[in-house]
C-alpha cells in the first residue's frame, strides 16, 4: 500500500472517531495493521475480554512472528488459565490449556508440564511460583504493565504506537478543500452552491435543465485546470493493482512448462487455493485440532515429523518467561537487545587444518562441534571448545566397483577430490560430504573419532556443488545439484534417487529446500544467474527468474524461516547481497558495500539470530543488520584472511568460524562465546566426551526452553533450531536427545599404540556409587528408567509398588540432575498415597511394565492386572483400562503420536492402542509366547517386537503389517529358561538395534534384518539386562553373578567390568543379590543405575578424575565378541 494510501487510512480512523463509530474504528485499526490503540488494548485486558483482546492483537503480530510476540500471547493465555483455575471451572481450564497453551509445549516442554500439573491442585497458590498470586485485578494489572513493555520493544509494533498528529476533522477539510476546486471549475458558478452528494463531481447546474456529467471516482484523477495541483507530491491515490486469478506473483509470468492443472501458492508453487499466497506475508501456526486435554500434551508428535509454528525465531530460546504474572523479568528496548557488541568479532584463537579450507557447518545442536571439508578432500571434525580434532576422513572411495564408467575415469586421472559442501543432518547424526566429481558420502556420526559410513551415492556427472537435508512427506531426504544441470533428490535411509529436476542451462550451483505450511519446496540457482523453484513431484519447475547481475547466487532463510536472502557474484565481477520479497518475486533491499572483486570466485555469506548477515569479502568479514541496508561493521579477524574466506556462525551466533590464507580457522567469539570456550577449556579433559548440549550454550542466555523444530532446511543456513531424535528405551521409556552428550575421541585413541589392558572395577573406591535410600517395604526391582529430564530415577517393584527418587539444586548439586555424589530423596505427594498397581491374584508369573511421557508427566504402567494412569505429581490414578486376561506384558508409546500406545500381551499378541477414543486399533499376531520387548523407529517407520520366545518380528506402523520376522540363534550349549525375555532398544541412528537375551548381546541392522554383532561368551553367566547409554556409544550390560559390563557398541568389546564388590556392602545378606535391571541416564552418557533383586537401587558413575569407564579396546587386541555367521528361522519379507 502506497504512502497515501496509508495516509488516508489514518484520516477514515480520525473520522470514524470523531463520529463515535467506536466499534468500527478498533475494527479498522486492527483489520489495517496500521495503529495499535494502546488506550483500547488496556481497557479490554483490564475488563478481561480475552477473545477481543487477542482477536485486536491478531491484526499487528501471531505467537510465531518473533519473541516478543510469543511472549505477550503466552502472558494473555497464562493469565487467562489461572482466572480460569481460580473460578475452579476445570473444564474452562482445560480448554484453554488445549487450545490455547498447548502451542507452546514445543518450545518448553518443562514449562508446560508445570502448567498442566496446576490442574491436578485444589489451589494452584499450592505451586510456589505462584503462592503470591492476588487477586484478579492486581494480577491483571501486573500483566498489563508487562505487556505495555514488550508491545514497545517489539519491533513489528515500531512506528504503530503513535497516531499521526492531525488537525481536527482533517478528512473533511479534504474533501471541502476539493470541492472547492470543483466548484472553481464550473462553467457557471454559483455564489452560494448546494452540495448534495460526494458520490460525483461537483457542478453547478446547467441552464436549460443540462445534465449533470458523468460521475467521476472521488479520488480519481483531477481535469487539468490551471493552477489546482494534484493531491500531494505523489499524484493522485494509485489504483490498486488487480491480482492474478491464480496465482501470485512469482506466478504471475507463465512457466516454461505448463502445468494448467496447478494452482499456485506460496512462492507460486501448489496449493489448494489462491488463498494460500497470504502464507508468504504472514505465515501462520497450523491449526491444533485436539480438543480434549490428553495426559501428554506437551509432545504428542515427535519433533521431527511435526513441523514447528511457522515463523519461531530460534531467539524465542534467550526469552525469559515466568510462570506468575507477579514479578516480571525487565525487558530491554529492542535497539538495545541487538548491538554490533553481540557479534563475535574477538579472535579466540586459531585452528591448524594442515589443507584449505572449502566448506564448514557447525553442529545443530552441540555449539562447538565444527565441520570441515577441504581442498584434498579430507573431512574433519573438531571440537573447537577443547581444539581437539575428534575424527579425520581421507576421501577413499568405498566400493569402486559400484562406480560409473565415468567416474572411474576421473579417478584414474585424478586421485584425490577436494570437497564443495559438507551439512549436518537436521538432528545431527548424519553428514553429507559433496566433492568435486560426481561422488557424495554420508557419514553417521554420535561422538568420537568414528566416522560410520552410511551411504556413498555416485550422484552427478561432473562437480557435485551442493547438497542439502529436507524431509518431504516427513521422511529424511538429501538434495544435491551439480555440473550436469540437475537437482536430485535421494533417500537418507538407502541412498535411492526419488525424484530428478531439469531444467536448468547451466551448472547448478545450490539448493535450498524449504517450507511454507503443508508446501514444500527447493529453490534452485545456476551459474548464469537463474532461479528456480520446484516441488518434489517430476512436473518441471514453477519459477524462473533472474538473480540481480545475473549472479550465480546462495540462497538463504533466516532462521525462523521468514526473510529469505541471497548473496552471490555476477560473471562480471559485482556481487550482490539481498532480501527478496516472497510474495512478488522481487528483490525487497539491496545491501550496500559488497565490493566488486579483483578475481573470480563468489562471495560467501551467513546468517544468524534473525538479525545479522556477515559475507566474507575483501579479506574482512562484514555484518549488516538485516533491517538496514547500509554496512554495520567489518572486522579483519587479526589479517590473513583470502579474498573471499568462508564462514559459518554456530546456532546461537556466539561463534564465528573463518578461514584462513594459511589453511587454518580463526573462531572468532562475542562475549558468551569466550565464557563457553573458556568454560569447556577450564573444565577437566572428558575422552569420552564432545561438548555437551548444556555446557554449550552460553552460559549468560535464559531460555524459554530448548529448540524442538525448525522450519525448514535451507542451504546458506542449515536446521539451526533442529529438532531431537528419540530413543525408545528397553523399558519403554522415550527420551529425548537435545541434551545427551556425545563421547568424544580420547587420549587413548590417539596416543601412540600401547599395551590394552581391561579395566577392572573390583573396589569401591574406583568408582562413586550411591545406594538410594528407601524406606519402603523392599521388593525386588522389575522396571527402572530415569525421568527424560534426568532429574529423577522411577522404579517399579515386584509388589507393583512404584518409588520414586528426585534430586535437588544445591550448591553441591547446581544442575539438580541426578548423581552419584549427593543423595536424592524418595519422594511422596503431601497426601502420602503410593503409585500402585492392581494385581491379578490368579496370575502368579505377572510381568511389570511401564511407559514414561515425554514429558515426565504421566506413567503407563501395570503389574499382571489392569493397565494405570498415573500422574507424577500427585501419585494419583487417572484411569484404568484393558482388563486381564490377557495381561500386559511391554509398553511404548508411538513416537508420533502419544496418543497411541503399543501394548504387548501375555497371549503373544500386541494391541495397538488409541488411548484418547479408547479404542484398540489393530492387533499383531505373529509372536508365540509373551510379548517382551517393543520399540519404534521413526526413521524407518517400523515397531519391533520380541517376546520370550526369542523371536524378533518387525512391522509396519502406516498399515500394522509383518514386514519380516527372525529366531534369535542360541549358542550352542546354551540352554534358555522356557520364558527368558528379549528386550529391544533402537540405537540413535534409529536402524541400529540392541537385543537383549539371557544367552546374549546382539545388534543388528533393522533395515537389512542382518545380525551384525553378537556377545554371547561367559562373562558372569545369564545377561538380566542392557541398555544404550545415552549417546549410544556404550553398552551397560548387568548379570547373574551381580556384575556390570560396559561394551564400546560399536564393535561389542568389553572396555570395563564392575565387581558386585565395587558397590555392594561389605556385608551382603545370605541370599544372592544382583541387579536386575540397568537404566542410562538420559545426558550423562558416563551414568546408570541398578535394580537389585534385594529392592535396593545404585547409581553408579566413573571417578571425576577418570571421567569415563575404561578404555577402548584396539580392534587387533582379539578379545572381540563373537559374530554369528547367520540366524536360523527367517522369513523376511522383500522390504
Amino acid at each position: 500500500m502506497s504512502s497515501l494510501s496509508r495516509e488516508l487510512v489514518f484520516l477514515i480512523l480520525q473520522f470514524l472517531d470523531e463520529e463515535k463509530f467506536k466499534e468500527t474504528v478498533h475494527k479498522l485499526e486492527q483489520e489495517s495493521g496500521f495503529f495499535f490503540n494502546m488506550k483500547y488494548f488496556e481497557d479490554a485486558v483490564t475488563n478481561g475480554e480475552w477473545d477481543e483482546v487477542e482477536r485486536y492483537l491478531s491484526g499487528f503480530t501471531k505467537v510465531d512472528d518473533n519473541r516478543y510476540s510469543m511472549k505477550i500471547f503466552f502472558e494473555i493465555r497464562k493469565q487467562k488459565y489461572l482466572e480460569a483455575l481460580d473460578k475452579h471451572d476445570r473444564s474452562k481450564a482445560v480448554e484453554i490449556l488445549v487450545k490455547d497453551l498447548k502451542v507452546f509445549s514445543a518450545f518448553n516442554e518443562e514449562l508446560f508440564k508445570e502448567i498442566t500439573q496446576l490442574l491436578t491442585l485444589e489451589n494452584f497458590r499450592e505451586n510456589e511460583q505462584l503462592s503470591k498470586y492476588g487477586d484478579t485485578k492486581s494480577a491483571r494489572g501486573i500483566m498489563l504493565a508487562e505487556l505495555k513493555k514488550l508491545i514497545e520493544a517489539n519491533p513489528l509494533f515500531r512506528d504503530k504506537l503513535q497516531f499521526p498528529s492531525l488537525k481536527n476533522s482533517r478528512l473533511r477539510t479534504l474533501i471541502n478543500q476539493s470541492l472547492n476546486w470543483q466548484h472553481q471549475l464550473c462553467k457557471n458558478p454559483r455564489p452560494n452552491p448546494d452540495i448534495k452528494t460526494l458520490f460525483v463531481d461537483h457542478t453547478c447546474g446547467q441552464p436549460n435543465g443540462a445534465r449533470v456529467p458523468s460521475p467521476a471516482p472521488i479520488m480519481g484523477s483531477i481535469p487539468k485546470a490551471g493552477g489546482f495541483p494534484q493531491l500531494g507530491a505523489h499524484g493522485p491515490f494509485p489504483t490498486a493493482p488487480t491480482p492474478h486469478p491464480s496465482s501470485i506473483a512469482w506466478m504471475a509470468s507463465p512457466s516454461p512448462v505448463p502445468h494448467p492443472s496447478v494452482s499456485a501458492g506460496a512462492i507460486g508453487l501448489t496449493a489448494p487455493n489462491s488463498a494460500a499466497a497470504a502464507i508468504l506475508k504472514r505465515p501462520r501456526t497450523p491449526p491444533t485440532n485436539n480438543l480434549a486435554v490428553d495426559y501428554q500434551t506437551a509432545d504428542s508428535e515427535h519433533a521431527l515429523k511435526r513441523p514447528r509454528p511457522l515463523g519461531m525465531q530460534d531467539e524465542v530460546n534467550n526469552l525469559p518467561v515466568n510462570i506468575l504474572p507477579v514479578a516480571y523479568a525487565s525487558q530491554s528496548h529492542a535497539q538495545n537487545l541487538y548491538s554490533p557488541d553481540d557479534l563475535p568479532k574477538n579472535v579466540a584463537f586459531t585452528l591448524s587444518q594442515g589443507s584449505a579450507v572449502r566448506s564448514m557447518d557447525f553442529h545443530p545442536m552441540q555449539q562447538t562441534l565444527l565441520l570441515v571439508g577441504t581442498s584434498i578432500g579430507d573431512i574433519m571434525v573438531w571440537e573447537v571448545g577443547g581444539r581437539e580434532r575428534l575424527a579425520v576422513k581421507n576421501f577413499k572411495l568405498w566400493d569402486i566397483g559400484e562406480c560409473s564408467v565415468g567416474l572411474q575415469a576421473v579417478l584414474s586421472k585424478e586421485t584425490s577430490l577436494s570437497v564443495n559442501r559438507v551439512m549436518w543432518s537436521p538432528d545431527g547424526t548424519l553428514f553429507g560430504v559433496a566433492y568435486s566429481k560426481h561422488i557424495v558420502h554420508v557419514y553417521s556420526y554420535h561422538g568420537g573419532d568414528e566416522l560410520r559410513q552410511h551411504l556413498e551415492i555416485d550422484a552427478h556427472v561432473g562437480g557435485v556443488n551442493d547438497l542439502s537435508f529436507s524431509h518431504p512427506n516427513k521422511q529424511l531426504c538429501i538434495i544435491t545439484c551439480g555440473d550436469d544441470k540437475a537437482i536430485k533428490v535421494w533417500d537418507a535411509v538407502n541412498g535411492s534417487k526419488l525424484y530428478t529436476f531439469e531444467g536448468h542451462e547451466a551448472p547448478v550451483y545450490s539448493v535450498c529446500p524449504h517450507y511454507k505450511e503443508n508446501i514444500q519446496f527447493v529453490f534452485s540457482t545456476a551459474l548464469d544467474g537463474k532461479i528456480k523453484a520446484w516441488l518434489y513431484d517430476n512436473l518441471g519447475s514453477r519459477v524462473d527468474y533472474d538473480a540481480p547481475g545475473h549472479a550465480c547466487m546462495r540462497m538463504a532463510y533466516s532462521a525462523d524461516g521468514t526473510r529469505l536472502f541471497s548473496c552471490g557474484t555476477s560473471k562480471d565481477l559485482e556481487s550482490y547481497i539481498v532480501e527478496w520479497n516472497e510474495s512478488e518475486g522481487a528483490v525487497k533491499r539491496t545491501y550496500h558495500g559488497v565490493g566488486k572483486r579483483s578475481m573470480g570466485g563468489i562471495v560467501q555469506f551467513d546468517i544468524t539470530r534473525n538479525r545479522f548477515l556477515a559475507a566474507g569479502d575483501e579479506s574482512v568479514i562484514k555484518f549488516w543488520d538485516m533491517d538496514n541496508v547500509n554496512l554495520l561493521t567489518t572486522t579483519d579477524a587479526g589479517g590473513g584472511l583470502p579474498q573471499s574466506p568462508h564462514i559459518r556462525f554456530n546456532k546461537e551466533g556466539t561463534l564465528l568460524a573463518v578461514s584462513t590464507n594459511e589453511n587454518g580457522i580463526k573462531i572468532l567469539a562475542n562475549t558468551d562465546g569466550i565464557r563457553l570456550l573458556q568454560a569447556l577449556e577450564n573444565r577437566p579433559f572428558d575422552a569420552t566426551r564432545v561438548a555437551s548440549g548444556s555446557v554449550a550454550k552460553a552460559p549468560t542466555i535464559n531460555t524459554f526452553g530448548p529448540t524442538t523444530a525448525t522450519t525448514g532446511t535451507n542451504v546458506g543456513v542449515a536446521d539451526r533450531g533442529t529438532p531431537t531424535m528419540a530413543m525408545v528405551g528397553l523399558n519403554g521409556e522415550s527420551q529425548g536427545l537435545a541434551d545427551v552428550k556425545p563421547p568424544r575421541v580420547g587420549e587413548d585413541s590417539i596416543e601412540k599404540p600401547k599395551i590394552w589392558k581391561l579395566t577392572e572395577i573390583t573396589e569401591q573406591s574406583q568408582c562413586r556409587s550411591m545406594k538410594l535410600s528407601d524406606s519402603l517395604m523392599a521388593a525386588k526391582v522389575s522396571r527402572l528408567i530415569y525421568t527424560n529430564s534426568g532429574l529423577a530415577i522411577l522404579a517399579l517393584a515386584s509388589n507393583a509398588v512404584h518409588k520414586l527418587w528426585k534430586w535437588s539444586k544445591n550448591e553441591r548439586n547446581p544442575s539438580g540432575k541426578a548423581t552419584a555424589s549427593v543423595p536424592p530423596q524418595l519422594w511422596q505427594p503431601s497426601s502420602g498415597i503410593l503409585m500402585t498397581n492392581e494385581i491379578n491374584n490368579t496370575s502368579e508369573d505377572a510381568v511389570p511394565c511401564f511407559a514414561l511421557s515425554k514429558n515426565d508427566s504421566y506413567v503407563m504402567s501395570a503389574s499382571g492386572g489392569k493397565i494405570s494412569l498415573f500422574n507424577m505429581m500427585t501419585f494419583k490414578t487417572m484411569t484404568t483400562f484393558m482388563p486381564p486376561p490377557p495381561a500386559a506384558t511391554f509398553l511404548a508409546f508411538h513416537p508420533q503420536d502419544n496418543n497411541v500406545i503399543a501394548i504387548g500381551m501375555e497371549d503373544s499378541s500386541i494391541q495397538i492402542y488409541n488411548v484418547r477414543v479408547d479404542e484398540v486399533k489393530s492387533k499383531l499376531k505373529g509372536h508365540q509366547k509373551r510379548i517382551t520387548g517393543l520399540a519404534f523407529s521413526h526413521v524407518l517407520n517400523v515397531l519391533v517386537s520380541s517376546g520370550a520366545d526369542a523371536q524378533l518380528c518387525i512391522w509396519s506402523t502406516d498399515k500394522w503389517e509383518k514386514q519380516g520376522s527372525k529366531f534369535l540363534q542360541i549358542p550352542t550349549g546354551r540352554v534358555p529358561s522356557p520364558l527368558a525375555e528379549t528386550r529391544v532398544q533402537f540405537h540413535q541412528d534409529q536402524i541400529q538395534l540392541l537385543v537383549v537375551h539371557e544367552t546374549q548381546i546382539a545388534i543388528y541392522d533393522v533395515y537389512k534384518f542382518e545380525c551384525l554383532r553378537q556377545f554371547s561368551q561367559e562373562l558372569g553367566g545369564v545377561v538380566t539386562h542392557a541398555t544404550y547409554s545415552c549417546d549410544s556409544q556404550s553398552i551397560y550390560a548387568s548379570f547373574e553373578d551381580g556384575s556390570v559390563g560396559i561394551f564400546a557398541s560399536s564393535t561389542l568389546r568389553l572396555r570395563c567390568r564392575i565387581s558386585p564388590s565395587a558397590y555392594l556392602s561389605s556385608n551382603p545378606t545370605s541370599s544372592r543379590v544382583y541387579p536386575l535391571v540397568v537404566a542410562a541416564h538420559p545426558s550423562e552418557s558416563n551414568q546408570f543405575a541398578l535394580g537389585l533383586t534385594d529392592g535396593a537401587v545404585h547409581v553408579l558413575e566413573p571417578l571425576e578424575a577418570e571421567g569415563k569407564w575404561g578404555t577402548m579396546p584396539p580392534a587387533e587386541n582379539g578379545a572381540g565378541p563373537s559374530i554369528a555367521s547367520g540366524l536360523v528361522g527367517s522369513d523376511r519379507q522383500s522390504r
